[in-house]
Parts: structure tokens; C-alpha cells; sequence
């Protein structure tokens, strides 16, 4: 069966939310597919203990500040679940769970949505699907060899799970740090945080605020012609949310220059050393899920497809978003993704 809209919004995880936001608001036609069965996005998926950055006010989407949570300066991830899946119901989005796209193709003078529900012919689409469901593991040595237990960041949930055990947490970012603290603070768990380069914590009076306004602020930059300030990675690639501050500041979280390859029982280290391990968490990023867009052919180097703005080059009728700074300042954070939103929703209003 093939269904006829204005608009097919691909995600609805909070850029696909923010998306049927103001779609709602220009008054055109719109379905959302999401390929996960409850409301919340990726947000539903984090490991236990994570809180967002930002406190509850400067973590919101466009039309509803997030309610604070009571005892917590900074909201954790149940919370934002909480929030995402009562804006759902608060704007009556038209949002089909447990619907997965698998291709979007050119149909003449239209777009087609191919989901394992039916199909869509659409005016245009935006491709909501951010990075969570395409975790990057790196081609380290030996990686296959390895006989313990191996998971990526979205596997992680909590050091419970790694009682007494020899841990390897591999990544200098955001989620290394966060999962190296968490297992260190817990006291049962040997952690060894591994990181290409020498791990760098912004100030500790940073949260997300700074972060958005500094991302803006490049962007603002660059649109004018102006030199590039280096935005956020200018800063630091960690941010020091309490439990990383505790552990760092407790000696537990130190980090060590990456390991030379995997052997069966551990890691050889670059002087030729081995140290044996249980596990291996790989914080190691994602790339962006784009592969339902294969059929419209665009995608430029390093894997991304080119835009403006958030309106793909190659396809007037297809906008991203969500999926970091190159679809807008800050796109890929809650608070950041509702202005390039606004303004594809603009874009696609005046198209059709």
C-alpha cells in the first residue's frame, strides 16, 4: 500500500521531534517513522548513570522547557525519555513506532519512502536517523583474536555488569571518560583508559551552555566569512561532568597512550608488555545512519552528503538534521537542534 504526504520525517528521536514541531506549525501534512518501539530515541538506550550536561532548561526542545528533576541539577537519561515521549503527546505528533525505512528514492516530481510498513510518497524528506544505530569499531590488530567479552558504548549499561573483572575502556572522548568514571567510582572493577592522545578536560565551570553558545558563535563565524574559532574541539574533548571531576581528581582516571593490538587473552602494548583483561569497551564514536539514502546516490567524502544549511546539494527535496555541526550549530544536542529545524521546515514551507 502507498500513502500520500507533504512530508516524510525519517527518526523520531528529539531532531525528528523538533522537525514535527514546527512542521505542525506551518501547517503542513506529516508522518514520522521510527524504527524503535517506544518513544525517547536514542535517549532510552544510555547507561544508567548518564546525566546530561545542561540543566533541564537549556536541554529543551523548541515549545517545551524540560521540567527540572527533582534532586538533580543535571537530568539523567530516564528523565529525557520522560520528557521526549510527554512532547510526543503534547503536540499530538503523527509518529508510526516500530517502523523501519529502508530506502528513499525519486519518483518524478516526488520522493519514495520505502518502510517495512508500506510506502510513502512524499514532497520531501528529512532524514532524522542520527549516529546511535551505526557504532564505529576501529581495524586495531588482532581485534578478532581477542577471547573476552568486547561491546561498543551502546552496549554499555553499568559496572555491575563488571564485578571483578579487568576492564579496558578505549576512546578519549565524552563516553570514555563518562564510562571510565563510572566504572572507577564504583571500586569493583580494575579500569585501564586507553586514549589515542592525551586526554583534554575543559574547564570545569563548562557545561552544555558554554558548549551551544560557543558552537553558535563559530558557526555565526564561518556564515560571515570570518576565520574558523575552532568551536568546541578549540575547548577541550572532554566535558568534566561530576563523576569524571571525582575520579580524575581521586587519581582514578588517567589515561594511557592507545595499546599496539589485541592478543587472545588481552592487549600487547607498543614496548612490547601485555596486560590481560576480561573486556574491552570501545567508546570509539559512530558514524551517521544515512545508508536508507543509498539509492539517492549523494553522499561526498569522508561519508557525509553535502549540504546547505541542512538541504542535501544533490536533492532539493531532502533535508538532514541532527547529525552534528556540519547539519547545524550544535544539531546533534537537544537544545541545538531546534533552530536548524526551524529552518528546514522553512525551506521545505517555501518549496512546496
Amino acid at each position: 500500500m502507498t500513502q500520500q504526504t507533504d512530508v516524510v520525517v525519517v527518526g523520531g528521536g528529539q531532531a525528528g521531534l523538533a522537525a514535527g514541531y514546527h512542521l505542525r506549525r506551518q501547517g503542513l501534512d506529516f508522518v514520522i517513522l521510527d524504527a524503535e518501539a517506544a518513544p525517547g530515541g536514542s535517549w532510552q538506550h544510555m547507561w544508567d548513570s548518564l546525566h546530561l550536561f545542561s540543566p533541564a532548561p537549556y536541554s529543551s526542545l523548541p515549545g517545551r522547557l524540560m521540567p527540572a528533576q527533582p534532586g538533580e541539577t543535571y537530568p539523567g537519561a530516564g528523565h529525557v525519555v520522560d520528557y521526549l515521549a510527554d512532547y510526543e503527546k503534547r503536540y499530538d505528533l503523527p509518529i508510526q513506532c516500530g517502523t523501519r525505512v529502508d530506502a528513499v528514492r525519486r519518483d518524478a516530481d516526488r520522493l519514495l519512502v520505502e518502510a517495512d510498513s508500506g510506502t510513502w510518497r512524499a514532497r520531501a524528506v528529512i532524514s532524522a536517523t542520527g549516529t546511535w544505530s551505526r557504532p564505529f569499531l576501529p581495524a586495531v590488530p588482532d581485534r578478532s583474536v581477542f577471547t573476552g567479552r568486547q561491546l561498543h558504548t551502546v552496549n554499555y549499561r553499568s559496572p555491575a555488569d563488571f564485578a571483578d573483572q579487568r576492564v579496558i575502556v578505549v576512546g578519549g572522548g565524552n563516553s570514555g571518560a563518562q564510562i571510565a568514571a563510572d566504572l572507577a567510582l564504583d571500586g569493583r572493577v580494575a579500569v585501564t583508559w586507553v586514549t589515542q592522545r592525551p586526554p583534554r578536560f575543559l574547564p570545569d565551570d563548562i557545561d552544555g551552555r558554554a558548549l551551544f553558545d560557543v558552537a553558535t558563535a563559530r558557526r555565526r563565524a564561518l556564515d560571515a566569512g570570518r576565520g574558523d574559532t575552532g568551536g568546541v574541539a578549540s575547548l577541550g574533548d572532554v566535558v568534566a561532568v561530576p563523576p569524571v571531576r571525582a575520579a580524575r581528581d581521586a587519581g582514578l582516571l588517567t589515561a594511557k597512550p592507545m595499546f599496539a593490538r589485541l592478543t587472545t587473552t588481552g592487549v600487547r602494548w607498543a614496548d612490547g608488555s601485555h596486560t590481560d583483561t576480561d573486556a574491552v569497551i570501545w567508546c570509539t564514536g559512530f558514524r551517521p545512519a544515512l545508508a536508507h539514502l543509498a539509492p539517492l546516490n549523494l553522499r561526498g567524502p569522508r561519508g557525509h552528503i553535502p549540504t546547505d544549511g541542512t538541504r542535501a546539494l544533490g536533492e532539493p527535496r531532502l533535508h538532514l538534521l541532527g547529525y552534528g555541526d556540519w547539519t547545524g550549530p550544535a544539531s546533534a544536542t537537544l537544545i541545538g537542534v531546534g533552530r536548524p529545524a526551524r529552518d528546514a521546515v522553512r525551506e521545505i514551507a517555501d518549496l512546496l
